[in-house]
């Protein structure tokens, strides 16, 4: 491809994003192109303005334009319980639930020594820094269910467990509404071990 052409130029950064591939990078593309200059500046100006003004809470680590995110500005948050997540993506997921009251700590990543991510690469140490600081009750990890993210899991549990404070992973298993039959073995059996009492 000659990047060196606008059109393709364009084409080619679409492809570098997760889950585009050439063809959806190319559709993306010719809307663009499609589009007035005025909305293509603005979808421009968004970009640059999102890279520019937002950067990490200092508390939690999630994506804000200030200091601390408004999730952490919430006073009606429960401080007491903290939800780790590896990116600040799964935030969003977690609140359209209407479940969860507490608050979060955002990895950003997962311990990986094949991809060459160690713990010290990730917000571990500032995470056992407000468990210490803070009055904190229950630590639940809101990780996939990967090899990365059991290791990392397995890595914070034994680090959290010894200060006293409750450690829980979310449970896994069957989406609301499937059938029983239709479930492999490895989903069933993460069901069963997260099973809960009644």
């Amino acid at each position: 491809m000659n990047t060196q052409d606008p059109l393709h130029k364009l084409v080619f950064e679409f492809a570098k994003l997760p889950s585009i591939g050439k063809k959806t990078a190319q559709r993306l593309a010719y809307y663009i192109m499609s589009q007035s200059e005025e909305n293509a500046l603005e979808l421009a100006n968004s970009i640059i303005d999102a890279k520019r003004k937002v950067n990490f809470c200092e508390n939690c680590f999630n994506y804000s334009e200030n200091a601390s995110c408004r999730i952490c500005n919430d006073s009606s948050r429960d401080t007491g319980i903290i939800c780790v997540t590896e990116t600040p993506r799964e935030i969003d997921v977690i609140e359209s639930t209407h479940e969860y009251s507490g608050t979060y700590h955002v990895l950003h990543g997962l311990i990986a020594p094949l991809k060459g991510i160690s713990p010290e690469n990730l917000k571990i140490r500032e995470l056992l820094n407000r468990i210490e600081k803070n009055e904190i009750r229950e630590i639940i990890i809101a990780l996939d269910f990967t090899v990365e993210a059991d290791a990392t899991t397995l890595y914070l549990t034994r680090l959290i467990k010894p200060l006293g404070v409750s450690i829980t992973r979310i449970a896994s298993g069957i989406p609301a509404g499937a059938s029983l039959e239709f479930a492999d073995t490895v989903t069933l059996g993460q069901a069963l071990r997260g099973r809960i009492k009644l």
